[in-house]
This record gives structure tokens, C-alpha cells and sequence, in this order.
């Protein structure tokens, strides 16, 4: 599993969910220990993909659309 975004939780679990939909088994993970102060939804996370899924995650969520423009 390679790391592919860390972010907030309320980021990190759609994350999940979006790459699951595209057949991306995505793993997340929390960050220990949750920083003072934070609150669940802003608690920090980390994304994981497999490997052989990375480029097309990136291709997915990173790469800039031409049909945007």
C-alpha cells in the first residue's frame, strides 16, 4: 500500500468512498494520537492505495481536466 493523501477525517472517509466507487480498495488510517484540541471530523488521517491502483488514483482526483476548460 502506497500512502495516496492525509488529510482530515471528513476529507478522508469521501476520499475512500470515491476511490471504492472507481474499484480502488483505499485503506484509511487515523493518526496517533489525535492532536489536543481537534474534534473527530477535523482529526488527521491517512489514505492508502495499492501499488498497481496509484497512478489511477492520481489520474482520478489530481490530474488537471481538459474538458473543465
Amino acid at each position: 500500500m502506497k500512502l495516496f493523501y492525509t488529510g482530515p477525517v471528513v476529507n478522508t472517509e469521501m476520499l475512500v468512498v470515491m476511490l471504492e466507487k472507481h474499484g480502488i480498495a483505499a485503506r484509511e488510517e487515523y493518526i496517533e494520537p489525535m492532536p489536543a484540541g481537534t474534534d473527530e471530523l477535523s482529526r488527521p488521517a491517512k489514505v492508502f492505495v495499492p501499488e498497481a491502483d496509484y497512478d489511477r488514483a492520481y489520474q482520478l482526483f489530481y490530474a488537471e481536466r481538459e474538458d473543465e476548460l
